[in-house]
């Protein structure tokens, strides 16, 4: 299985994948519109590797694709991870969250079922869970999502689901935790303007690129900040490269959690990247985002059982790879 689709390339998990799938030997064929993702990180990938391996779309996935299906003819499996993806806007904007990640995975799926296409890893989220019922969080955590950004998940889900036991898909949804940090090199890393993701924008704040906002509520914890499990963006890439190597050789369908196993309060990570950077952050505070909970950290048993997957990077690498990659990249792509 050498050849590969993958949506929402250009954002930053997925443009961290597909440079990932490009250096393990893959053909990568991207889609994106481009909406919240950059088309710089792809033009240099294409310049980094052969064209033959490498190739793009713009492209919304609410449109018809069977263009791009036909041209690109060989494609084994699909890697979905376009989605909108900011609990707070969710909360602001639930119309565009239905819209872009139901709507969008149906047509996807429908589309790869009409061209025979029928293995495909999802990106999902911790949100289908909700607020914690109990901890470490595992595979079998009842879904009560808090938020229309977890709900449109978890209804993406249960369309891939669907497609398993009518048509036979093979699937692998991967509900991450938090994700933080850029590629080892620090050549690809996260754009987003603004960020939702709390190491991205402490580092950011550390390097004085742009003020440190503390958007979080009040919750109850032992320094009233939230606590969740903050994973590596390669790390959590690398578990998307071994589900699909395992779906290649006919693994069955499953649904697994990528995060570390353990939790950190936003104050601790705040005091990290001050640690590492040497550098004192100074705190400013906002209104707090809606849709938030207390705490939450994934169990990681199953990934390590079917997947063979472990975390291999701690926050301090993953704070380092982001300071190289916020130098050479201050504002983020350009365009």
């Amino acid at each position: 299985m050498r050849k590969i689709l993958i949506t929402g390339a250009g954002g930053y998990i997925g443009s961290v994948a597909a440079y990932l799938f490009l250096q393990k030997g893959y053909t990568v064929v991207g889609i994106d519109n481009f909406s919240t993702g950059f088309k710089q990180p792809l033009e240099l990938l294409k310049k980094k590797f052969d064209n033959k391996l490498f190739s793009f779309y713009e492209a919304d996935l609410k449109s018809n694709l069977s263009p791009i299906f036909k041209k690109e003819k060989g494609i084994k499996a699909v890697v979905h991870y376009a989605a909108s993806c900011s609990v707070d806007e969710s909360m602001k904007n639930p119309y565009k969250y239905f819209q872009n990640n139901v709507l969008g995975t149906l047509n996807l799926v429908q589309t790869m079922k009409n061209f025979g296409i029928k293995k495909i890893v999802f990106s999902s989220t911790c949100a289908v869970y909700g607020e914690a019922q109990y901890l470490p969080v595992d595979e079998i955590h009842p879904t009560n999502p808090t938020n229309p950004y977890g709900d449109s998940k978890r209804m993406a889900e249960k369309i891939i689901e669907w497609y398993g036991k009518i048509f036979d898909f093979k699937y692998l949804i991967l509900r991450y935790f938090n994700v933080c940090g850029a590629s080892d090199d620090g050549l690809i890393g996260d754009s987003k303007k603004p960020s939702t993701l709390l190491v991205q924008n402490a580092v950011r704040g550390a390097l004085g690129i742009e003020p440190f906002y503390l958007t979080c509520p009040q919750v109850d914890t032992f320094d009233k900040t939230p606590i969740r499990d903050y994973v590596n963006v390669v790390d959590l890439n690398e578990a998307h490269l071994l589900a699909v190597e395992y779906l290649a050789k006919g693994g069955k369908s499953e649904i697994i959690n990528l995060g570390t196993g353990t939790g950190n309060s936003v104050l601790e990570i705040i005091k990290k990247v001050e640690e590492v950077t040497g550098k004192k952050i100074k705190i400013k505070k906002t209104t707090p985002r809606q849709g938030e909970y207390a705490k939450i950290y994934a169990s990681i048993d199953k990934a390590e059982k079917i997947l063979g997957w472990q975390p291999k990077r701690t926050i301090k690498d993953s704070i380092i790879s982001l300071v190289n990659w916020y130098q050479k990249y201050p504002e983020g792509w350009q365009y």
